[in-house]
């Protein structure tokens, strides 16, 4: 009898030039605005500190953000029913490619009043992100039902471990080039603007050559939308054993939500922590880069072998394991020493939080019938992204402090105690995850 197949990490390379068309197309997009947004996502909240935004509005920036992941993918499945995917696609690719042209200009246009209202140029960093975002709210559900309809429910690990890690590739590049640019800058602005100018570069040639190579004759992806009704119809129709999952999920999620845009400021104001190797001196800002990518490889090792590990102990080990990493970093980073080697580490141990997202994605598009893994994952991500929204805002609230206007109360704020109360909340959702989560038949 012949075996099941087995995808492996090294599929999507081996196979990348014997791809169809439109799918190889489609990825080298993928990999083009992946590599774009990761060489700057990062780093913006570090730039809307250099512009004059504080600790608070660095932390609404995040919420925007987590807005934007939630409601944008629906209305661009809405958009491609109307237009076809050729032109949503180009649409999309163009309006991320623009969105990264004004966080490039953003501190050239100045401080700006507008009816008695003064604006300053962080206010640009928003208006990007809502542009910069587009591209990525296509096709999250396409890939969830690809691999769902293409490898065995006992494979759906290794399946989800494969993709990853050809998409997580330009997450590794990403950082690493925005080091190597702003090593050569002394002026942090100076040298992000040319970052963002190469992902600006990025996104135009990207979104040319998908326009002028795709062809969606055959293309069937958004064209049985049928709008709120069916969201409501999706939410209410998710398999029961999912629930357990969502819950923790979300804690950890609103947890890593509260904290992750300060990451940056944490190692470059917080820590103020570099590396000097012999007479290469890297300063805190271009040590980040170093430390995503540190982070990064870690994820690329990682995910594989806990996908097969999945097949020996069960998908909800797995999961639970990244859970507890996403819990405890944030008050392992913020407790620790300016030190290179021990802040390296630690990026290191958070790279092993990507090691249970295969595992993670099998256990939320298993228990779907066949020809509904996208939808159970769209409506999955949907009600999970909706609700951390908010977690950004209050984190940097606690951050940075606040006060009420036209009373005494206010608080000063403490990056302790902001990073502190974000790890007690995701290890109260890991431990939920732990109790109460199912396991997928086929890996029990």
């Amino acid at each position: 009898m012949e075996s099941d197949p087995e995808p492996d990490v090294f599929d999507p390379f081996r196979q990348f030039f014997s791809l169809e068309r439109d799918v190889l197309v489609l990825s080298i997009a993928m990999f083009a605005f992946s590599l774009g947004f990761q060489m700057t996502s990062r780093y913006v909240p570090e730039y809307m500190s250099v512009l004059g935004a504080s600790a608070l509005v660095i932390g609404l920036f995040g919420t925007v953000g987590n807005v934007i992941s939630a409601v944008y993918p629906y209305p661009g499945g809405a958009l491609s029913d109307r237009i076809g995917s050729r032109l949503s696609l180009t649409l999309f690719g163009a309006v991320s490619s623009l969105g990264f042209a004004v966080w490039l200009v953003a501190p050239n246009l100045g401080t700006i009043t507008v009816g008695g209202v003064v604006l300053e140029p962080w206010i640009w960093i928003f208006v990007g992100l809502f542009l910069a975002q587009g591209w990525k709210s296509f096709g999250l559900g396409a890939t969830f039902a690809i691999v769902k309809q293409s490898v065995p429910p006992s494979r759906l690990a290794r399946g989800f471990a494969s993709t990853e890690v050809f998409r997580r590739t330009a997450f590794l590049i990403g950082p690493l080039v925005a080091a190597g640019v702003l090593y050569a800058f002394t002026d942090f602005t100076a040298g992000f603007q040319y970052v963002l100018a190469i992902a600006v570069v990025f996104g135009v040639v990207a979104t040319a050559a998908q326009h002028r190579l795709y062809e969606a004759e055959a293309d069937s992806i958004g064209k049985e939308f049928e709008g709120i009704a069916q969201i409501r119809s999706d939410l209410a129709e998710l398999p029961p054993e999912l629930r357990p999952l969502l819950v923790g999920d979300t804690l950890v999620r609103f947890a890593n939500g509260m904290v992750y845009v300060f990451f940056v400021i944490v190692v470059v104001q917080f820590l103020e922590v570099g590396l000097t190797v012999g007479t290469v001196s890297l300063s805190p800002a271009v040590f980040f880069g170093v430390l995503l990518a540190i982070e990064m490889v870690v994820a690329l090792v990682s995910m594989p072998p806990a996908a097969k590990l999945a097949e020996r102990v069960g998908l909800k080990p797995i999961v639970g394991a990244g859970f507890a990493v996403y819990a405890v970093f944030p008050i392992l980073l913020i407790s620790a020493p300016d030190s290179a080697l021990v802040v390296a580490l630690l990026f290191a141990f958070s790279g092993l939080r990507f090691a249970g997202l295969p595992a993670h994605k099998a256990l939320i598009v298993g228990p779907a019938e066949r020809d509904t893994g996208g939808r159970v994952s769209g409506a999955y991500y949907l009600l999970r992204n909706t609700i951390v929204i908010p977690s950004a805002a209050l984190g940097g609230a606690i951050y940075g402090g606040f006060s009420i206007p036209f009373t005494a109360i206010g608080y000063a704020g403490s990056p302790t105690v902001a990073f502190g109360i974000a790890s007690a909340v995701g290890i109260v959702g890991t431990g939920y995850f732990l109790a109460f989560g199912k396991e997928f038949e086929p890996y029990a």
